[in-house]
């Protein structure tokens, strides 16, 4: 309805009976043996035939950094195809042409014209032609043309006041992910890095009679196109069959608001929601609440803001429709001299009144009456810009019927007030977007200015961590408590950590851990899953529970007023979980549907199989360090399974009680004491095999995905463990190395060479020995050549050029500086908690830390460089494209390859 309304005027008075006179088109539509729609409408009134042939391609079909591509294609269509190579335009002035022009919005790329009839068959030629014979016309140096008109396009579009303003109603009302999320016209970055490789991609893709409408409306009939559109467009090729999006309206739940300063005369409001697409009914409901909300002076908005109030200079109304989703909005210019807020605030009265009100009866009629108005004065035009020929088209391009705009029209007739009302209150809520553009305001530089010659001032002085206290006490049923005391805000949080994770999987049913823990707050005590969700929300508290690859934790945050009752729950989670049968099955498609997304994941892929081809099976490591286990394992867990697991691994001797927070041990002890000091453990606690393993054989493996866009490097081998004696050593040199955003790996992949978004190594926490891991999803032709990279970093750094004193230097100082951040929070504290208890270190060792820091040499970087790196012990797994990816990986020189296929992990 949106274009129907846009072409209403200020009307005429007609009677009710008119309203149900038919507006008719009468066409007739079919398709070429290649898939060419083709509509024809009979007009006879003057020689002329409107041509208009619509592609459905736009911007919505552009992927990531391809934006805009679409509109410069229609700009490169106007510069001739092979067997016509010059300006669209000059043919077209010899013949008289109307008309005549070509557009893109975010569904489809039109081009259309007005000629006489006695050159009918020149247009038809022209834009056969360059349907099916374009590529071989399209030069670097038309492209190069075309993308500078569309770039001066852009800049003088967004030079005009509130010329920047439609950019960011986009991408703060559709999120990111979805196809209306970028502009038309697209980003300078993403225009200038179009080739012609990508116009000739996009062109055989788009561009084939399969995907094109031709609608020829005026002095011709369906037996004489017939034989035209056979003579020139039949022998095309059919393009190659497209997924199209048809339907996505994101669910909006919140308001968000941006100001926006510019160069602008006056403040303007801009409020959008998102609304249904064009083929939805309720889009009619909307487009009447549009014109009755503001279009023209009569208008609710208009009369309150611009007459009646006066601090407005003007208010707009509109519902752009869309195939996917539409764009409803207002605008309202605020009067100098008037407030911003007195401007939103008279729009949330008038909003609010025409969501708690129906409108009237002959509003509703009234915006009948002024659109169809409108319509007939528009139907006289064969083409143009809103003419027959377009009016059939978008038919045709929204709901496949070229006559859609009459069940428009009927829509309109049958509108009640009451429909209307109830559409607004169902996409006008409070999920808007909200731009304010305010003018610039002048400002004035001082003329003093700080001494900048010196460079960076230097840092005056050190902070010093202050970490807290800790305290420890023991249960009557010998549970251990530690306490960090933070009283900064009235609340305490508690977590239970066992000595239990993911390596307890190893030799039964991986994944166990994951399932038992998922499961833990589906249902406890007294209460199901949702009560205990609903108790926990009525206490303010939060509760989670979760495994690492050595521990499994549960914690709480509670508020101090809350927190007896809120132990009980999380006792009821810890030892009375009830794992009800269908919350069972519930999780288990959850874990299974997370299993086959890390299986199209690269770097999960080898997350998933690293571990156990360095720790082999019978490893408690030797598991998928992303804790989900196995598609086989998971189906088979039962209520049994997880039930033991819980009596097995989560049991008071096996735990540790930790507690940061606001309160002390006088008070928290005999709380706990109340709430665990009873639950006693039975059998033998168990144990896990964390043996110390050899090196395993080094291997190169190539996980194929044909038709991947990147390959996934990743390379590892056995660590010493987390809790060695120079875990400090360690953790620097791997800084230098590859854990940080200036290390040499990821300066060299990332900075230096281009070919990687970030590469990176890491130490995997554990307790025996953890996983050295090196991660770089790099671009497909420059494999090989970053395998090379990284072996000659890791050989330099153990030889030639080993850490310098400038790298080490800046590693202490982030280290030592950011620690008073790092345990700013009580949940920060816990987790320094947590991990020393798992590590078996002392509870206060972030002091520790920069003393330690401040003692590293060069030598120290060195000597753990050459502990821990053995770059000819490395397990490589590649996943990428084999067919374009296995020789350069084999003349990386790293070993034999051997090849897997995705679909068979």
């Amino acid at each position: 309805m949106k274009r129907l309304l846009s072409l209403a005027s200020s009307g005429v008075a007609l009677m009710a009976s008119a309203l149900a006179q038919d507006i008719a088109i009468p066409f007739e539509k079919f398709e070429t043996d290649n898939g060419l729609t083709v509509i024809v409408h009979e007009d006879r009134k003057a020689p002329v035939v409107a041509v208009s042939v619509w592609y459905k391609v736009g911007s919505k079909d552009e992927p990531e950094g391809k934006s805009g591509f679409a509109h410069l294609f229609e700009h490169l269509m106007f510069n001739g195809s092979e067997n016509y190579d010059g300006e669209w335009f000059l043919p077209l002035q010899e013949i008289g042409a109307t008309g005549l022009n070509g557009t893109t919005n975010f569904d489809r790329t039109n081009y259309f014209q007005t000629v006489p009839t006695p050159a009918l068959d020149r247009i038809l030629w022209m834009e056969s032609d360059r349907m099916g014979h374009f590529l071989g016309a399209v030069t670097q140096e038309k492209l190069d043309e075309q993308r500078g008109v569309v770039q001066n396009e852009k800049r003088q579009g967004e030079n005009a006041p509130y010329g920047r303003v439609f950019n960011n109603i986009i991408e703060g009302l559709f999120p990111d992910e979805h196809p209306y999320g970028h502009t038309v016209i697209g980003s300078m970055e993403d225009l200038n890095a179009a080739s012609l490789e990508d116009v000739k991609a996009w062109f055989e893709e788009y561009y084939g009679p399969n995907n094109a409408v031709l609608v020829l409306a005026g002095d011709i009939n369906t037996e004489e196109a017939r034989p035209l559109v056979d003579k020139y467009f039949g022998d095309i090729e059919a393009g190659p069959p497209l997924s199209k999006w048809e339907s996505w309206v994101p669910k909006r739940e919140a308001i968000s608001r941006e100001t926006m300063v510019d160069n602008v005369p006056q403040a303007r409001i801009y409020r959008v929601w998102v609304a249904p697409g064009d083929a939805d009914p309720q889009s009619t409901d909307l487009a009447i609440a549009a014109s009755i909300l503001g279009d023209g002076k009569n208008s609710r908005l208009y009369k309150d803001l611009v007459y009646d109030k006066q601090i407005a200079t003007d208010v707009g109304v509109f519902n752009l429709e869309l195939q996917m989703a539409s764009i409803f909005g207002i605008t309202a210019s605020v009067k100098d001299g008037e407030s911003v807020e007195e401007v939103e605030q008279a729009l949330d009265r008038q909003i609010a009144s025409f969501l708690s009100k129906a409108p009237r009866r002959d509003e509703v009629e009234l915006v009948a009456t002024k659109t169809r108005a409108g319509i007939i004065r528009g139907l006289e035009e064969v083409g143009g810009f809103g003419g027959k020929a377009v009016t059939l088209a978008q038919g045709e391009l929204v709901a496949g019927d070229p006559g859609f705009f009459q069940r428009e029209l009927e829509e309109l007739d049958e509108a009640t007030p009451k429909a209307v009302q109830a559409a607004a209150q169902e996409w006008l809520g409070d999920n808007y977007y909200q731009l304010t553009v305010l003018p610039n305001e002048e400002y004035a530089a001082s003329s003093r200015g700080v001494d900048r010659s010196s460079g960076l001032p230097p840092v005056s002085g050190e902070t010093e961590l202050d970490f807290p206290d800790v305290q420890t006490a023991e249960l009557s049923n010998d549970m251990q408590v530690v306490l960090a005391e933070r009283s900064t805000i009235p609340v305490v949080n508690i977590a239970l950590q066992f000595d239990a994770g993911y390596a307890a999987d190893a030799g039964g049913k991986l994944g166990l851990a994951n399932f038992t823990t998922s499961m833990l707050d589906e249902g406890a005590g007294k209460y199901d899953a949702l009560e205990l969700a609903a108790e926990l929300e009525r206490l303010g508290t939060t509760l989670s529970a979760g495994s690492s690859l050595d521990t499994t934790t549960v914690q709480m945050s509670a508020l101090k007023e809350n927190l007896r009752p809120s132990l009980d729950l999380l006792a009821d989670v810890v030892q009375r979980p009830t794992f009800p049968e269908e919350e069972i099955e519930r999780q288990r498609t959850q874990i299974l549907t997370g299993i086959s997304q890390e299986k199209v994941n690269p770097t999960a892929i080898a997350i998933r199989m690293l571990p156990q081809m360095m720790y082999g099976e019978d490893h408690a490591y030797g598991v998928p360090l992303t804790g989900s286990g196995t598609e086989e394992a998971v189906s088979s867990i039962t209520k049994a399974d997880l039930e033991n697991f819980r009596s097995t691994w989560m049991r008071p001797d096996n735990g540790t009680l930790y507690v940061v927070g606001d309160t002390t041990m006088e008070e928290i002890q005999p709380v706990l004491e109340r709430t665990f000091g009873k639950w006693r453990a039975s059998g033998e606690k168990p144990t896990k095999n964390v043996a110390e393993v050899g090196y395993a054989e080094p291997k190169v493996v190539i996980v194929n995905r044909p038709g991947s866009p990147q390959s996934a490097i990743l390379a590892g081998h056995i660590a010493p463990p987390t809790g060695a004696d120079n875990n400090i050593e360690i953790s620097a040199m791997n800084e230098i190395i590859g854990g940080g955003f200036n290390s040499r790996i990821n300066s060299n992949l990332r900075e230096d060479k281009g070919w990687s978004y970030g590469s990176f190594s890491t130490l995997v926490g554990a307790e025996g020995q953890r996983p050295f891991i090196i991660i770089a999803p790099v671009q497909t032709d420059q494999t090989g050549a970053s395998i090379a990279e990284i072996q000659r970093e890791l050989s330099a750094f153990l030889g030639e050029t080993p850490a310098t004193r400038e790298e080490l230097e800046r590693v202490v100082l982030d280290n030592v500086r950011s620690l008073p951040g790092q345990y700013e929070t009580s949940g920060s504290v816990l987790g320094s908690l947590l991990s020393s208890g798992r590590y078996g270190r002392e509870y206060n060792y972030p002091e520790t830390l920069p003393a330690s820091y401040r003692n590293l040499s060069t030598a120290d970087i060195t000597a753990a460089a050459k502990e821990v790196l053995k770059p000819e012990q490395l397990i490589w797994l590649i996943v990428g494209d084999a067919e374009k990816i296995r020789d350069e990986v084999e003349a990386a020189g790293i070993g034999d390859v051997e090849v897997i296929d995705a679909s068979d992990l």
